[in-house]
């Protein structure tokens, strides 16, 4: 069939050169549909698409009906590791449409693994399908704990072999789409204000508050400074999130940070086994520059890149006190991220910090489960019977358990009729540690089975619909 009723293009790149380049698609020897996001698929429109039809547009690149007529890849420029690098961009992915969710929100589907651009320089354009594979799950638990990230739209396996350095080669490679707000990254900004591009920077910023941040910039005396806060009163949601979630993203580089404000690109992620501030998820991460408790530092760093390449449009701007409003954001924004993982609402805001403090430091280098404490005690108060009765309480009946479960009793459940649901009869929650994640890519990978990925994620998306989280993990951009 063809696309629904509801799809609505809507291409939006900013306009005139300097900021992306036409690209070809890279041509494949097979196309083997893995995997397809019905449910996003629905919300824009293309739910109806047949598989053969998913495949000629998300493998073969087919423009979207009153869309992009060819791949755009991004110029941009980036941090990576704190060393300025000015010879990458959209190396082996482009951006392939932009469209109207059923909400009205732009949204746009990009790609990786899709072929050589300008920015590929000596590499090959691909992806593995296990990088594909692994971005599905990283995806599909950040959404279902409320984090906002892209959505892992589409996956197809092409067919080719590749090899890598640091996996056993060759590999079977694959094709992604992913589903965000947007591709543009604090890097873009970066580029034109290295090249001293001042029109360009300007004419970014403005497509940028004006697609993305009509409502928060439109009445601003000042236009950048605007953005800016704006911009980092998404990435204080964000990295508490993270950290709710238990999550390591493990490559926090400036090019890996888009405008709006959603996590995406995910390499070398990782999910806690337990609270542990130094786990790394990258092997190459020697120093824990982007280790999970340094997360919140990293953003702020990238905040004053990004601040730094927005000054020549308003010199004069107090990019300083701007900045300086990160860490009380991300203050109140942790309380109230930890708070949710418990199914908690505050009856005094003011007790939101000393109940994070308490809850980490019992936390903290304990071998409990990260995920199933946040199981064991949803609902606070209302969870005891559950918590006490879990493989987990002996944690519980410990005596430095007692300020936490006095902290806890200062807030009020959510909801805590949903306690009631099947989902919380379960011994434990849904995990993603790495000794699953290899072990689900191990079925497909020898025996051709990904039936145990396709439980694994519709055992994600029971849970988000039950903690009431899917989708909102996408509501971030505003119109």
């Amino acid at each position: 069939m063809p696309v629904a009723p509801s799809y609505r293009a809507d291409p939006r790149y900013p306009p005139g050169e300097g900021f992306a380049d036409p690209v070809e698609p890279a041509r494949f020897p097979e196309h083997v549909l893995r995997f397809r996001n019905d449910p996003w698929a629905e919300q824009v429109g293309l739910h109806t698409l047949s598989d053969s039809e998913w495949v000629d547009h998300f493998a073969r690149f087919e423009p979207l009906p009153g869309n992009l007529p060819k791949p755009l890849a991004q110029r941009y420029h980036g941090h990576q590791f704190r060393s300025y690098n000015p010879n990458i961009g959209d190396g082996r992915g482009f951006t392939f449409a932009q469209l109207r969710a059923s909400d009205g929100r732009l949204l746009e589907l990009g790609t990786k693994g899709s072929g050589q651009t300008p920015y590929s320089r000596t590499a090959d354009g691909r992806l593995t399908l296990k990088g594909g594979f692994r971005e599905i799950l990283a995806t599909e638990m950040l959404e279902a704990l409320g984090v906002p990230t892209s959505k892992t739209f589409s996956l197809i396996e092409t067919g080719e072999a590749l090899e890598r350095h640091d996996e056993p080669s060759p590999t079977r490679a694959g094709v992604l789409v992913r589903l965000s707000h947007s591709h543009v990254r604090f890097g873009s900004f970066q580029r034109h204000a290295y090249e001293r591009r001042v029109g360009r920077l300007r004419s970014l910023l403005e497509h940028v508050c004006e697609t993305y941040y009509a409502k928060e910039t439109a009445d601003a005396a000042d236009r950048p400074l605007a953005l800016l806060e704006a911009v980092i009163e998404r990435y204080a949601t964000l990295a508490s999130r993270w950290m709710a979630a238990g999550f390591v993203h493990g490559v926090l580089n400036t090019d890996n940070m888009n405008i709006t404000g959603e996590s995406f690109d995910y390499g070398p992620w990782r999910f806690l086994p337990r609270l542990e501030l130094g786990f790394t998820a990258a092997y190459f991460d020697q120093t824990g520059l982007y280790a999970y408790g340094r997360q919140p530092e990293a953003v702020a760093w990238n905040l004053s890149r990004l601040a730094e390449a927005l000054t020549p449009l308003s010199p004069s701007a107090d990019w300083a006190g701007a900045l300086e409003g990160y860490g009380p954001k991300l203050s109140r924004q942790m309380g109230l991220a930890f708070l949710q993982r418990l199914g908690l609402r505050s009856r005094d805001p003011d007790t939101d910090d000393a109940t994070l403090g308490v809850l980490l430091a019992f936390l903290k280098d304990r071998p409990l489960p990260f995920q199933a404490f946040f199981f064991d005690w949803w609902g606070g108060e209302a969870s005891a019977d559950r918590a006490h009765a879990s493989p987990r309480c002996s944690h519980y009946e410990a005596p430095e358990f007692e300020t936490l479960r006095e902290a806890l009793s200062l807030h009020e459940p959510i909801d805590a009729e949903r306690l009631s649901h099947p989902y919380f009869a379960r011994q434990s929650p849904p995990d993603m540690r790495i000794e699953e994640v290899e072990e689900l890519w191990r079925r497909a990978e020898a025996h051709d089975d990904w039936r145990p990925l396709e439980h694994k994620v519709r055992d994600l998306r029971a849970m988000g619909d039950v903690l009431a989280t899917r989708h909102e993990a996408g509501a971030t951009a505003s119109e």
